[in-house]
This record gives C-alpha cells, sequence and structure tokens, in this order.
C-alpha cells in the first residue's frame, strides 16, 4: 500500500477538493487585497502642469478638492498693501527660512481674496526687508497678474490663532482660515479662497519657491500586500493540511497492518509450538 493509492479513494479525492475550494477563496482574497494595494497607489495623470484660470479649477469658501490640489493656475488682481506678511519655518528644498505672503484681491466679482505666498528668504530680516518695501508702495490702479501652483492650506493651530490676536508676530501655517484674522482690507462680505497659489515668480530680494509637480509615481499599499501574502499562505497551508491528514491516515493503516501481521506471526508460532 503506497501513500498514493490512499489518495486516490473517494474520501481523500473529496477532502482534497475541498482543500482546493478553500485555497481557491483565499487566493481570491489575496489577489482582492493586492488589487486594492494597487488601485490606492494610482499614478496621479491629471494635467497639472498645464495652467488653467483659477475660477475654471477652484471656487471662493470652497474647501481645495483632490482634483484641484497642485495644479497650476492664473488669476489677476490688486495685492492689498496692508495685508502683506512673513511666514515661518519655511522649507525651500532643504533650507528654512521665511516666506513673504500677500492678499490678493482677485478680479472677479465680489473680489474675492486669495492668500499668495510670493518668495522664500532665508533669515527673517531679508523677509522684513522685502515686507516693508511691498507694503510701502501704493495700492496698483489696476489688476497685475499672478501664475503659480494652488495649495491645499496648512491646518491652522492654536498658536497662530493666539498671535493672530495682535503684536508683532510670526505665522508658522499658511491658512487662510487663520489669515482672515490677520487681513486688515476684507469686509464681513469678502469670500476667501479656501487653498493658496505658490507664485512662480518672485519679487526682488526673494528667492522663487519649490513648487514640483506631484509625484507621479506608484506608491504601493504594502500593508494591503501583507495581507495579500498572508492569503496565499492560508491557501498553501490547506493544501499541505490535506496532505499531511492523508499522509497520517496512510501512516496509521501501515502500523495497523504491521502489528496485524506480528499478530499473525505470533499465533503462527504459537499453533506450531502446540502441534
Amino acid at each position: 500500500m503506497t501513500l498514493f493509492s490512499v489518495m486516490r479513494r473517494p474520501r481523500w479525492i473529496a477532502a482534497l477538493v475541498l482543500a482546493l475550494a478553500i485555497a481557491a477563496i483565499f487566493a481570491g482574497l489575496g489577489q482582492w487585497q493586492l488589487e486594492r494595494a494597487v488601485s490606492s497607489g494610482q499614478v496621479d495623470d491629471r494635467p497639472t502642469e498645464t495652467v488653467k484660470p483659477l475660477s475654471e479649477v477652484a471656487s471662493p469658501q470652497q474647501p481645495v478638492l483632490a482634483v484641484e490640489a497642485a495644479q497650476k493656475v492664473q488669476t489677476q488682481g490688486i495685492f492689498e498693501p496692508a495685508d502683506y506678511g512673513i511666514l515661518a519655518d519655511r522649507l525651500n528644498g532643504e533650507r528654512s527660512g521665511y516666506w513673504v505672503i500677500a492678499h490678493l484681491a482677485v478680479d472677479e466679482p465680489g473680489a474675492p481674496a486669495l492668500a499668495v505666498a510670493l518668495g522664500w528668504a532665508p533669515d527673517r530680516d531679508a523677509a522684513i526687508a522685502v515686507r516693508d518695501r511691498l507694503a510701502a508702495q501704493p495700492r496698483a490702479s489696476g489688476p497685475v497678474a499672478v501664475e503659480g501652483r494652488y495649495i491645499d492650506p496648512d491646518a491652522p493651530t492654536v498658536d497662530d490663532a493666539e498671535k493672530a490676536k495682535g503684536g508683532d508676530y510670526d505665522l508658522t501655517t499658511m491658512s487662510p482660515a487663520a489669515l482672515v484674522n490677520v487681513w486688515t482690507a476684507l469686509t464681513d462680505s469678502t469670500d476667501v479662497y479656501g487653498g493658496y497659489v505658490i507664485s512662480s515668480s518672485a519679487p526682488d530680494g526673494l528667492d522663487v519657491i519649490a513648487a514640483p509637480e506631484p509625484d507621479r509615481s506608484v506608491e504601493l499599499n504594502w500593508l494591503n500586500i501583507f495581507y495579500a501574502a498572508e492569503w496565499v499562505i492560508f491557501a498553501g497551508f490547506a493544501v499541505f493540511l490535506w496532505y499531511r491528514l492523508a499522509r497520517d491516515a496512510w501512516e496509521r493503516e501501515l502500523e495497523e497492518l504491521e502489528e496485524a501481521e506480528s499478530d499473525l506471526d505470533d499465533r503462527s508460532l504459537v499453533e506450531h509450538g502446540i502441534h
């Protein structure tokens, strides 16, 4: 009697079919987890590098949607001299420094407010010098063009909310929700864009802020891949369990057969001894 002959018995063939069905279910779950890992890492193929009018991309008083974030836009308006400011702890590449920011009254009905990051300076004194120079210029008589990348805002912090109450301060987050407490050239009816624009050009004395296009590479969800690998292991274990049970049954039958033959030999010896 061989192991293969035991495996061919109807009982173990039925058990194999059941094991393969369970393995197929586990494999299907693994494939589902793998598909989730890939789908959650889809390449961002939006045409973000095509400059579009801001009015076609976003609307005032609305949060920044995923389809809007990092889109290059163009608009026009008038910078409010009283609302230039600086932002601390801003990286430009790997260098930490300051942003000079502004309030643009967009040339649209109602003159909605748009936060604009104009440029980067390596130290506070340089940023303040540019801010003060821009603030000293008279308000433009006509709209100026602004082009840059539309970005979703930072979350406002408690510290910035406290600083916005007055005094000499440095904000650290680019949050229109916090800036409305700082800007003076606003009315109760002024709408505000939920995001802000990083300008693609910078005033004299500032560096252009690095605003690279979105990462186009696929980032897989490794947790889903781990789960997929687990389901594959479970599928293999279902088949292995069938093999192990069939082998155990074969070994048990061999032991019983050996015991039966041993008993038979013992009886034969006894019978021969009697005669």
